[in-house]
């Protein structure tokens, strides 16, 4: 790490923050509508967005300043089971082809600005809707909590705010500075500043990555070698565990692991909020089917962002914490000045998602939970109001994990997340299929999966903790598979048999909202308004 500030780097940086940030204010007059004061508008960008615009937003929204540091981190210190994110960001766009559409669609033609609003109209549960709503919460704040670590990540390497031993105020000022920016903004422009900044964002990527996997090879002699350097150094005994500290290649013993955790993580990613939000505010039905067929364009670029981590490994560089060996190796490779624009992709890749995100707990927040249990007859200008007012709640609990605890923490959590998300699939995507199950017994699965992948989660050890791994032996089968998929077969297996139970003894359902015909409804079809507010509270059967 070079001593000081790197004071070029860190003025390319700030010209590239400023830009967007004056994106982001101007945002709020873009595709405005008249009245702006609802959800949809501010928390769907009206459901205008189009192919392109879509295509940006989602890949600014999957594709994180998280992935672009913990990706290749993960491949750093570990070697071929990072490259698992990979193949799984592979699997799910042919499985979310099949249900995304539908979910667009239904969600259209009632107004749905949330997946839990959609479980609400089709089970009529308000219990399970809010499961659903505290699901998807949980599970975004520290999301967007690890976006700030990235920006952290990138401001520490740059030698902004001090050591460790600085006033606290000090060290952490740039980072209150970036997150106050991303409030203000993401306040007055709603869903259109992360929607117009994810052009820069994703520009300023492709071009980083695009350079670095031809300038850094050269630099270090070529892909031979570099490999040959990871190579040994996996080879090397880790002291902790007496055995090797990773490998090039996945070995027999993790091909469970391996397999299980792309599949479960591909099941789950476009489930979490953020990704649901990104959906909805398509114009159309047709925008989300092309998108599933272009969106693997990110999935070649995480390819080659993963094989930063080795390059660190070749590049001989040396950090306590993983999350910093690819800042490093930028500062270390590149010139100062394109080192500036690496970061800033870093730190602009952290601005979009962490808006999305804290927008979309929001509205789960103001349409399932505020609108549901405390204020039924609230207007949209005030679901509105108090949206936004939630998502500088959302951001104020994610900088509180950064600031007050251990980075582990938000890790922690952000895993869980994923075993979380996978739960609601029962309910979810089920649900567009088919309303077979009961909604008691959807509950009682929900319950099930979080309560078992929570303990086995928190009783698996990961790599550096005793706490909080991702894979344990599979009952049955005896091999290690990731805890999120078997946490989830045990909640299918839960809703089947307490559906067969409910249906025998005549428990009463739900009133379902849709009709068949909403699953294939697109925009210009009659009757499709993305006006109609979700018959929600007062509606009949909702328990």
């Amino acid at each position: 790490m070079k001593d000081g500030v790197n004071g070029v780097a860190l003025a390319v940086f700030i010209i590239f923050f400023l830009v967007v940030t004056v994106m982001g204010f101007l945002a709020s007059r873009w595709r405005r509508a008249e009245n702006a004061d609802n959800l949809d508008e501010w928390g769907l960008g009206g459901r205008s967005f189009g192919t392109w615009i879509t295509w940006f937003l989602l890949g600014g929204d999957l594709y994180t300043a998280y992935t672009f540091v913990a990706v290749p981190a993960a491949i750093y210190a570990g070697g071929a089971a990072g490259f698992f994110a990979v193949p799984y960001t592979i699997l799910c766009y042919p499985l979310v082809f099949t249900f995304l559409p539908r979910l667009w669609s239904v969600a259209h033609k009632h107004g749905y600005v949330t997946s839990s609003d959609f479980v609400r109209g089709r089970f009529g549960s308000r219990g399970l809707s809010l499961a659903l709503a505290l699901t998807g919460i949980l599970a975004t704040m520290p999301y967007i909590a690890l976006q700030l670590v990235g920006i952290q990540a990138v401001l520490d390497v740059m030698g902004v705010g001090g050591g460790e031993n600085t006033n606290w105020f000090v060290k952490d000022l740039p980072l209150l500075i970036a997150f106050g920016v991303l409030a203000a903004y993401t306040y007055s422009s709603g869903l259109r500043a992360p929607a117009l900044i994810a052009f820069v964002k994703d520009a300023l990527i492709y071009i980083v990555i695009g350079v670095a996997i031809v300038y850094i090879p050269i630099r270090l002699g070529g892909f031979d070698h570099i490999f040959a350097k990871a190579g040994e150094a996996f080879a090397t005994t880790n002291p902790k565990t007496g055995k090797p500290s990773g490998s090039l290649i996945t070995g027999g013993q993790a091909q469970w692991s391996y397999a299980t955790l792309a599949l479960g993580s591909a099941m789950a990613l476009f489930l979490y909020p953020h990704s649901v939000t990104a959906v909805l505010s398509s114009r159309s039905r047709n925008v989300i089917r092309r998108n599933t067929t272009i969106l693997p364009l990110y999935s070649l670029m995480l390819g080659l962002l993963a094989m930063l981590g080795f390059m660190a490994i070749a590049a001989g560089i040396k950090v306590k914490n993983g999350q910093l060996a690819i800042p490093q190796l930028f500062e270390n490779m590149f010139p100062d000045w394109f080192t500036g624009v690496a970061f800033a992709a870093i730190g602009i890749g952290a601005l979009v998602p962490a808006a999305i995100m804290s927008i979309a707990a929001a509205n789960l927040f103001t349409r399932n939970i505020y609108k549901e249990f405390i204020r039924p007859d609230a207007s949209p200008e005030h679901e509105a109001k108090v949206s936004k007012l939630a998502s500088l709640l959302v951001k104020v609990g994610a900088l509180a994990f950064v600031l007050t605890m251990d980075k582990t923490v938000a890790i922690n959590f952000q895993l869980l997340g994923g075993i979380w998300i996978l739960q609601t699939v029962p309910a979810l995507v089920g649900g567009l299929f088919t309303r077979w199950a009961h909604r008691w017994a959807l509950l009682a699965g929900w319950a099930a999966g979080m309560a078992y992948g929570t303990w086995k989660a928190y009783e698996t050890p990961s790599a550096t903790q005793p706490h909080f791994g991702n894979t344990n032996l599979i009952p049955l089968i005896g091999e290690k598979g990731y805890i999120g998929l078997t946490a989830f077969v045990l909640n299918v297996i839960v809703v089947i048999v307490a559906t067969f139970v409910l249906r025998a003894v005549k428990a009463p359902d739900g009133v379902d909202q849709t009709r068949a015909s909403d699953y294939t409804a697109d925009a210009g079809d009659p009757g499709v308004s993305a006006e109609l507010p979700p018959a929600t509270a007062g509606a009949p059967g909702g328990h």
